[in-house]
């Protein structure tokens, strides 16, 4: 017993001279812990301890992943062509309400910095990812309906950075729908959905009047995603 407090005091003082390790042993700690560890996991929550540590690895917000700055570059390329278009309220397979979307292949110098950041972060090192980036636009009453993403289209990994507003994405599991995680996507963040949270998980985005976290209100303004995804291997 000694041994492991000596130990554990040990890992503690590592991980405070180490900020690395101390957010992931920070995390770590959170997601064992449960939904109501608010402190070190803000961006996660969900119906119960198990669901956490079934997600654990395979989800993951990172706030603040782009400035205002660069937000504002994104905002710039991708409204030329969306503004062309009218917002949508219905679509081919019935998931998406109040949108309008589009696909961008060229990008100006500040833009693909980003995204290079977004590839090194999200993706797998060699891993073929689909060309052009999706664009999706939801109005202030658009939401996206719980779905999964077809296999033929998308390989194991999403990363999204969200322009804006905040929003509340809901994660389900298929074989489970009482169960549920919600993660926390604030304006110029990056989220990353993995592996079994692609394929064995429905997810959505709240509508504004469903939009809540933790019991907080998160309000829905018009949101903009800028979407890249890896191909199927």
């Amino acid at each position: 017993m000694t041994l492991l407090i000596r130990v554990s005091k040990q890992l503690q003082r590592k991980s405070l001279q180490n900020p690395l390790l101390y957010r992931l042993l920070s995390e770590s700690s959170a997601l064992r812990k449960g939904p109501e560890s608010k402190e070190e996991c803000k961006w996660l929550h969900g119906s119960s301890q198990e669901i956490l540590s079934v997600v654990r690895g395979h989800v993951e917000v990172r706030q603040n992943f782009i400035s205002e700055e660069e937000e504002n570059a994104l905002f710039k390329e991708v409204e030329t062509g969306l503004r062309k278009k009218r917002y949508e309220f219905d679509h081919w397979d019935d998931a998406i309400h109040g949108y309008r979307e589009t696909e961008r292949l060229q990008w100006g110098v500040t833009c693909e910095s980003v995204l290079r950041r977004v590839r090194a972060v999200a993706f797998p090192e060699g891993s073929p990812l689909l060309g052009p980036i999706h664009v999706l636009d939801l109005d202030k009453e658009g939401y996206i309906k719980p779905h999964i993403d077809s296999v033929k289209f998308c390989g194991s990994t999403i990363a999204g950075l969200s322009l804006l507003s905040d929003s509340v994405m809901r994660l389900v599991p298929e074989n489970k729908s009482t169960d549920w995680v919600d993660l926390l996507l604030s304006r110029r963040s990056l989220y990353i959905l993995r592996d079994e949270a692609r394929f064995k998980f429905t997810h959505e985005i709240l509508k504004d009047e469903e939009s809540f976290f933790s019991g907080q209100k998160v309000p829905r303004h018009r949101r903009i995603s800028v979407i890249c995804r890896n191909l199927p291997v």
